[in-house]
C-alpha cells in the first residue's frame, strides 16, 4: 500500500485499485488551484501505472467536492487577481472531467458528501457513480448567474432524461441521494459507512477481468465523444455571463449569505 497524505488530493493505491480523495474538507472540497494541481498530478501519476486497473475518486469528510472555491471568484470581482503559477496554467489548459473520463483506467466516483457545481461535473465524467446516503447533488450554476460548465451540458442530459437535465440545470436545486438513483444520477445508493467497502468491491470486481479489455471497452464507451467541444461552449458561454451585473451581484451575495436580487443586466 502507497499513499500520499499532505496533498489537497490524496493518492493511495491498494492492490489494483487507486483511491484518490480530494482532501480539502474544511472547504467541502471546494476546487480551488492547489486542489486542481494536486488532483491532475495525482491522475497523471496513475494513468501510466501498469499496476493499477480502477481508479475511486472520493472526498475527504463531509463532501464530496462543493466546486469551485467561490472565494477565488470574490478576490477576481474586487479586483485582488494574483497571477497564476506555471503549475497552475499548466493544471487547467486541460479540465479536470476530461482528465477523469480520459483515464485509461475506468473511474468510480465514491460520492460521500455534497456533489454540487464543479464537484457534479466530476461525477458525471466518472464511468460510474455510488453514493452514500448522505450524498447531494446539484447543477448549482444557475444560482451563481453562469451556466454549467466542466461538460456538465453534455454528460448530464446523457445520464438522466432531458428533461431530468433541464429540471436540474434551471433550478438549481439541491436532490438527495434517493431521488438520484432514481432518476439515473447513480448506479447505487449504500449507506454512509458502507460507501468505501462497496466501492472497492465494485473496484475489485472489475480489476479481476483482463486489464486490456476493460481498458478497450472503456474508450469504446465514449468513442463518439463531443465532450471538448461542448466544454468550450459552456466556456465561451460563461466568458460572456461574467461581465455582467447578475454575475458579481451572484457572487457577492454567496459570500454575505443573503438571496441575490437579479436585474437581467
Amino acid at each position: 500500500m502507497a499513499s500520499s497524505t499532505d496533498k489537497a488530493a490524496r493518492l493511495e493505491i491498494q492492490g489494483h485499485v487507486a483511491i484518490i480523495t480530494l482532501n480539502r474538507p474544511e472547504k467541502l472540497n471546494a476546487v480551488n488551484a492547489q486542489l486542481r494541481w494536486d488532483l491532475r498530478a495525482a491522475l497523471d501519476s496513475v494513468a501510466v501505472n501498469q499496476d493499477v486497473r480502477v481508479i475511486i475518486l472520493t472526498g475527504e469528510g463531509r463532501g464530496f467536492c462543493a466546486g469551485a472555491d467561490v472565494s477565488v471568484m470574490r478576490d477576481r470581482l474586487d479586483g485582488h487577481v494574483v497571477e497564476p503559477t506555471q503549475q497552475q496554467i499548466q493544471s487547467e489548459q486541460v479540465p479536470l472531467p476530461i482528465a477523469i473520463r480520459s483515464q485509461p483506467q475506468p473511474v468510480i466516483a465514491a460520492v460521500n458528501g455534497i456533489a454540487v457545481g464543479m464537484g457534479l461535473s466530476m461525477a458525471l465524467a466518472s464511468d460510474i457513480r455510488i453514493a452514500s446516503e448522505e450524498a447531494r447533488f446539484a447543477s448549482i450554476f444557475i444560482k451563481r448567474s453562469i451556466v454549467p460548465d466542466n461538460g456538465a451540458t453534455y454528460t448530464l442530459p446523457r445520464q438522466v432524461a432531458p428533461g431530468i437535465a433541464a429540471e436540474m440545470t434551471l433550478t438549481g436545486r439541491i436532490y438527495d441521494a434517493k431521488w438520484a438513483s432514481e432518476k439515473g444520477l447513480v448506479n447505487k445508493v449504500v449507506p454512509a459507512d458502507k460507501l468505501m467497502e462497496e466501492a472497492l468491491a465494485l473496484a475489485n470486481e472489475i480489476a479481476a477481468n483482463a486489464p486490456l479489455g476493460v481498458r478497450v471497452t472503456k474508450q469504446l464507451l465514449y468513442k463518439n465523444d463531443e465532450f471538448q467541444e461542448q466544454i468550450t461552449r459552456e466556456s465561451a458561454g460563461n466568458a460572456y455571463l461574467s461581465t455582467t451585473e447578475d454575475r458579481a451581484e451572484a457572487v457577492r451575495a454567496f459570500m454575505e449569505k443573503r438571496q441575490p436580487s437579479f436585474k437581467g443586466k
